[in-house]
């Protein structure tokens, strides 16, 4: 192995002096966690010594205010950003100075006064959010670029081919960092991958692509510094595949007897910190007396902020806070319509709600698949490109999951987006950043999911397995997302609208079969109407009827064929949060309940709804609560087996078998 050569080109010795301090004072704070490690002071700690040069370089390459999205072998990213060493040491140490209140340890966290947006530990969205920011900044025509890091383990992901293609095919400034560092945990890189280099995937995506020293500093920060520069005149991603090596386990308790010595021995001659001491100290840049005072001053400071951690108080445990936090604060508008009404089927008040909210948030954009000239596969959007131009309807790679992370991310650089599902059935491909990055993030580091996820869903339609479930109760058992599933026009205009308006996720259940057979009369301009507030539809004493979706339209069929039933008829409108104020009210007055959801039984909407009811009105009850759904199968295809499959023909006899108990 080749030592390490140096070209200065034409930095100057403050420059060059700079560098040293910010590769060693990561350095000495993670000596200074593997003694506190081995001490029980510790918990865990994912060592990045040896690697020091890339993240460092990055971040003296980048601009201030231009994010970087970094790993957990990454501390230099974070003492580059001159974040206080003692609101580390809080975050690692999960007190209340940190960055999350306790909820996350070591580096899974952000901070939008650094531009450092958190790792989860599912590795790949992080890509595809990077992508979302970069759109922010290129769409306000922002001369910035965003820099991402993963590990060579982490570019087997599908989240890392997908987030690659929507950067190339958006010409997003992104800088894709791939340290090759020679292990994932313990899997070398022959059995991970085949190619030679990592870079030479950037040519699938017709994408430029640099190998960098990753043990350089003068390299990876001349290069990038270049690069950079060019990507903010002339937007377009580029992928870099930094060669390097992990010198200790993939955590500390992981150890290293899997690596070769040898292999050990060779990369500890390279290693960037000393090789560039000695560099520096040859140069006369550099003498011992002056490096000799930067470490006494970096171990003042490191012993200094540990000892003010010490003393912070431990965080107790607050039950309200912990609650309140899932959600980012949210002021519902009430805007009451004054206008005219027209008589619209449920697709078209969806359509009129998107429209308006383009009109008033002019930093909302849409993703989805087909949805820009070709109006989305059930014409939501047809026409809005003509209104509102292709950098705001914006059509997408088939990738559900760096598309969500991509609206993500574009809400973190202060967007609002929403991404459509083609089909609802089509989210399990984006079910990971969904429930692991717009749920939690909030929760995590105060961060906001300006989201909205739109889910054509449910059967009736023949359609068959792919292409018809109803999968609200993936979502609602999610903490950190709300989710709606109107019946009618009206409610799904006013409810999208406070959907958009939410800083947080929401998953937007649009049943196809009712987009174009229902009508109503539609107020023309714009409302709001707000989450967790069901609709009595009916007022009886006989039953309480819960429903949501078409289940509505189906209990309303009932009702009208047994007219002398006299039901109590709830529409719940949304899920979470759930009106169980209506529900209670309702149950206490007619004493027999049943409830109708068209996904299938077990573990759906209606057994929580059930259980709610046995635990806050079991005394007001006269009969067992009733759930009716569909079948424990998969959703079939001819219509004979579709319509014994949905619960639509079962629940008459339910509800009367009900009544008679």
């Amino acid at each position: 192995m080749k030592q390490i050569n140096y070209n200065r080109k034409k930095l100057s010795d403050q420059v060059l002096l700079d560098l040293y301090q910010r590769l060693l004072k990561p350095r000495m704070v993670e000596e200074k966690m593997l003694i506190l490690i081995r001490q029980g002071k510790v918990t865990k700690w994912f060592s990045g010594i040896g690697q020091e040069a890339i993240s460092v370089g990055i971040v003296a390459a980048l601009e201030p205010d231009e994010y970087v999205l970094p790993m957990h072998r990454n501390l230099g990213v974070f003492t580059s950003r001159d974040i206080p060493l003692h609101r580390l040491f809080s975050q690692w140490q999960g007190k209340a100075n940190g960055f999350t209140k306790g909820r996350e340890r070591s580096f899974h966290f952000g901070t939008q006064e650094y531009h450092i947006v958190g790792m989860i530990s599912h590795l790949g969205p992080q890509l595809g959010v990077a992508d979302g920011i970069a759109l922010a900044h290129k769409l306000r025509k922002q001369k910035k670029i965003t820099a991402v890091f993963t590990g060579e383990g982490g570019t087997s992901e599908g989240d890392f081919h997908e987030a690659l293609n929507i950067a190339s095919v958006w010409d997003l400034p992104v800088l894709f960092v791939i340290e090759n560092n020679g292990y994932g945990l313990s899997t070398p890189t022959n059995e991970q991958y085949r190619c030679k280099h990592l870079a030479d995937r950037a040519q699938g995506y017709g994408m430029e692509s640099h190998i960098i020293d990753g043990n350089n500093i003068l390299e990876v920060y001349t290069q990038i510094s270049e690069i950079a520069a060019s990507m903010r005149e002339n937007p377009r991603p580029v992928l870099i595949e930094f060669l390097t090596f992990r010198r200790r386990g993939h955590e500390e308790a992981s150890g290293t007897k899997y690596v070769p010595q040898e292999l050990m021995d060779e990369w500890e001659r390279k290693d960037p910190l000393e090789n560039y001491r000695s560099y520096l100290l040859a140069e006369g840049v550099l003498t011992p007396e002056v490096d000799e005072v930067m470490r006494q001053a970096f171990k003042e400071e490191i012993d200094r902020d540990w000892k003010v951690v010490q003393e912070e108080a431990p965080i107790v445990a607050n039950l309200q806070e912990e609650l309140s936090d899932m959600y980012a604060p949210f002021v519902y508008e009430e805007v009451t319509p004054t206008g005219e009404k027209e008589n619209i089927r449920f697709i078209d008040a969806i359509s009129q709600a998107l429209k308006e909210s383009f009109e008033r948030h002019p930093e909302l954009v849409i993703m989805g698949q087909d949805i820009a000239e070709y109006g989305g596969a059930f014409k939501v959007t047809d026409g809005f490109v003509d209104l509102f131009g292709k950098e705001r309807i914006r059509n997408t790679p088939i990738c559900e999951s760096a598309v969500v992370s991509a609206a993500m991310g574009y809400s973190i650089n202060g967007g609002k987006a929403i991404m459509e599902m083609q089909f609802g059935d089509f989210v399990s491909t984006g079910f990971n950043p969904i429930v692991n990055y717009l749920a939690k993030i909030h929760y995590r580091w105060n961060e906001k999911a300006d989201v909205v996820v739109r889910m054509p869903c449910g059967g009736g339609t023949q359609a068959g397995p792919f292409h018809s479930q109803t999968n609200e109760a993936w979502f609602t058992k999610t903490p950190g997302l709300k989710v709606v599933y109107p019946a009618f026009p009206v409610d799904a205009k006013g409810l999208m609208n406070t959907a958009i308006n939410d800083p947080n996720p929401v998953i937007f259940f649009e049943h196809k079969q009712l987009y174009r057979s229902v009508y109503q009369d539609v107020p023309k301009d714009y409302y709001t109407i707000p989450f967790g507030k069901a609709t009595m539809l009916r007022e009886g004493e006989d039953v309480t009827i819960i429903s949501f979706g078409a289940g509505v339209h189906w209990a309303l069929e009932t009702l009208d064929k047994n007219p002398k039933i006299k039901a109590d008829l709830i529409d719940l409108r949304t899920l979470q949060p759930l009106d169980a104020e209506t529900i209670f009210n309702s149950v206490k007055k007619t004493n027999k309940v049943i409830i109708l959801q068209e996904d299938s039984m077990f573990g759906g909407v209606a057994s929580d709804i059930s259980a709610m009811i046995m635990e806050n009105c079991f005394e007001h009850l006269d009969a067992p609560v009733k759930r009716v759904a569909s079948l424990e199968t998969a959703i079939p295809f001819v219509k004979a087996l579709e319509d014994q499959y949905l619960p639509k023909s079962r629940f008459e006899q339910a509800l009367i078998e009900l009544l008679a108990y």
